[in-house]
């Protein structure tokens, strides 16, 4: 995926996040994240995807 392409996904996914409103927002990325975890098809590169993700966030949020 090139950077314009990139891009382009992520305006989408703020988007859908936009329509569905923030009540839902996180039931949405749960889900999002499922399928994601689901077409990555492997365990270790999607825990390190998870480790990644939760990099810089403070000590609480993700224990």
């Amino acid at each position: 995926m090139n950077e314009r392409e990139l891009d382009t996904v992520y305006t989408q996914l703020c988007r859908t996040m936009t329509t569905v409103g923030e009540s839902d927002s996180l039931l949405f990325l749960a889900r999002f994240a499922m399928l994601a975890i689901d077409r990555i098809g492997d365990a270790a590169a999607a825990q390190q995807l998870i480790e990644q993700a939760a990099e810089g966030l403070p000590e609480t949020v993700r224990s």
